[in-house]
């Protein structure tokens, strides 16, 4: 058998992923791959329990007050898992329970190190606002993989209702992979900023009205604010198509990266308002992808003519 090359490896890579994944790990992690792959054994699981130990001692070092020992154990970490996912599509070797020893092995490592870092800082400073942020990270996690896949479900529960296959693909994609990540298209944000400008406009009045010339001296009205979001989006939405970024750019893995990461590379004093915001902007995130449920929810099924509408197993149709 021929060894594998680096073009296998990155045929490997999600087609949608996150931005830090895509410029600040998979680099990195698809070298490592080649190397894994073509002079050793190890297994998916094996690297899922690499990466589970790698995650138990940053921990180890965030209780022990070492953030940038921890924020590299972190990253590595990462990268390891990031690993057996593409091992296991290289060499078709992945297995259910896979599935379920990655997934869990990461709300552990979360977990963990949210405890962790909450605990050294607790500890160094008396502050029970560390405790209070690492439940916070816990919670906002633990939230966001139990939410990701009812809305699947709900989601699932609609499609079965309506009778053209396919018919809502067109409205929006699946939830990715294990993680539980919502995948947003861009024609989903486009619309849903062209309601929002629409919706601002008509109850602004004469005043925000397109219509009407910008005012000299004054700020721009929030449905011109809105149609300019909308513009800058359709000018990077290529961009993010063509690195196979996904749409939503504050994700959960962006939200680990900081909180585990960035912010104790940054040292002690950007731990509170890094992770903070990092929170927020999860948030922020999370309503939205609930927005978009209900929104989806609420679509009416199309009306299709009598000769395009399915009969039911085991009856005729009868001509008009």
């Amino acid at each position: 058998m021929r060894p594998y090359s680096l073009d296998d490896v990155r045929a490997t890579c999600k087609p949608k992923d996150s931005w830090w994944t895509v410029f600040l790990v998979d680099p990195v992690a698809c070298r490592l791959t080649l190397l894994v792959a073509n002079h050793t054994a190890v297994t998916p699981n094996g690297l899922s329990r690499f990466s589970l130990i790698l995650g138990t001692a940053a921990a180890v070092c965030f209780a022990a007050g070492r953030l940038a020992a921890g924020a590299a154990l972190f990253y590595l970490s990462f990268m390891v898992d990031c690993m057996d996912g593409k091992i296991a599509r290289l060499k078709g070797t992945g297995t259910v329970f896979g599935l379920w020893v990655d997934y869990v092995g990461d709300r552990i490592r979360v977990v963990c190190c949210a405890i962790g870092l909450a605990s050294g800082q607790y500890a160094a400073t008396g502050e029970l606002a560390y405790i209070l942020l690492g439940t916070g990270v816990a919670v906002l996690d633990l939230f966001r993989y139990v939410n990701a896949p009812q809305m699947k479900r709900v989601r699932d529960a609609v499609r079965e209702n309506w009778p053209v296959p396919g018919a809502v693909e067109a409205h929006g994609e699946e939830h990715g992979g294990v993680s539980g990540e919502v995948s947003v298209t861009r024609a989903e944000v486009s619309a849903v900023l062209q309601e929002a400008a629409s919706l601002i406009e008509a109850s602004a009045g004469p005043e925000g009205s397109s219509t009407a010339g910008p005012r000299r001296g004054r700020r721009p009205s929030p449905a011109r604010r809105v149609r300019r979001m909308l513009g800058t989006y359709r000018l990077i939405g290529p961009f993010l198509a063509r690195y196979r970024i996904r749409t939503h750019l504050v994700s959960g893995i962006e939200f680990h990266a900081a909180v585990f990461v960035v912010a104790p590379l940054l040292g002690a004093g950007a731990l509170l308002p890094v992770v903070t915001g990092a929170g927020a902007l999860l948030l922020l995130n999370e309503v939205y992808l609930v927005f978009r449920l209900w929104r989806f929810t609420r679509m009416p099924a199309p009306v299709l003519p009598e000769s395009a509408a399915p009969v039911p197993h085991g009856a005729q149709r009868v001509p008009a």
